[in-house]
């Protein structure tokens, strides 16, 4: 596990003994926390080595709220205005899994893409926040794919089928909670092959700008995910491949590619 969080201190989420916990990473050991850091839990004094953690995704959002055209260099890829606001669509919590599960791309699409992004978990509810108060919503940091059907994407119009199927949002492995998200590398790699290489400072909006934004949409709750956009670079899945995305000072999020049965 620790070749796979670079996070210093992190919030995990793991089986143990048949139950699912939460675990705060750190100095390379995972204490247990009684009860939820998303509703007031602290760490107690049972640890669990890291080889021994079956990890899940880090968090159980309600939902992810995703952002469109985020990064000034996919903008220029995709041949579009930078947006003047957020613009924002939501994949359903269904479509949410956690490192080593298996992307499954479906019958009905003939390409399914990657999209590497800098995931942000919220920490308690917050509506109508402002920026300055925005980050007193933020627990932290983690990898998260918004997986495309990308010829869905486009024969629709918009974006709930193309985005949405069962396995199309990885997430984790941990939530870092002390990256400091305005200028973190963000990669992709198939095959070990790296695809997508870009950084958060070339973000339109920043997360506390997001979350901002959202909440004045929507009521964000504890453990609600934001995907901020992904760089450019986007492309291609195939079954058999396999899938890394890379967060300076969060983690590495490895995801198998498979065919629906």
């Amino acid at each position: 596990m620790m070749d796979i969080i670079f996070a210093e201190r992190a919030v995990v989420r793991l089986v143990v003994d048949g139950r699912v916990r939460y675990g705060l990473w750190t100095d390379g050991r995972i204490r247990l926390y009684e009860g939820s850091p998303l509703a007031g839990g602290r760490p107690g004094r049972r640890t669990v080595r890291p080889d021994r953690a079956r990890l899940l995704a880090p968090c159980r959002p309600s939902k992810v709220v995703a952002i469109g055209l985020n990064y000034r260099s996919h903008a220029r890829e995709m041949k579009m205005p930078l947006p003047e606001e957020p613009m924002i669509f939501l994949k359903p919590s269904t479509s949410v899994i956690g490192p080593g599960r298996p992307i499954v791309r479906p019958a009905m699409s003939r390409r399914v893409d990657y999209e590497a992004e800098l995931g942000v978990v919220v920490s308690r509810t917050c509506g109508r926040v402002s920026p300055d108060e925005a980050s007193e919503c933020i627990l932290g940091y983690t990898c998260l794919n918004d997986v495309t059907a990308r010829d869905l994407q486009a024969k629709d119009g918009q974006y709930t089928r193309a985005k949405g199927f069962d396995t199309f949002c990885p997430i984790g492995p941990a939530i870092a909670l002390d990256a400091d998200p305005r200028d973190l590398r963000v990669r992709s790699l198939v095959n070990g092959r790296v695809r997508q290489d870009g950084r958060t400072s070339d973000l339109v909006f920043s997360p506390a700008q997001l979350v901002s934004f959202i909440s004045r949409v929507m009521t964000l709750h504890p453990g609600d995910v934001i995907a901020t956009g992904t760089p450019s670079g986007i492309g291609p899945l195939s079954a058999g491949d396999e899938v890394v995305i890379e967060v300076e000072g969060v983690g590495r999020l490895v995801n198998p590619v498979t065919d629906a049965s």
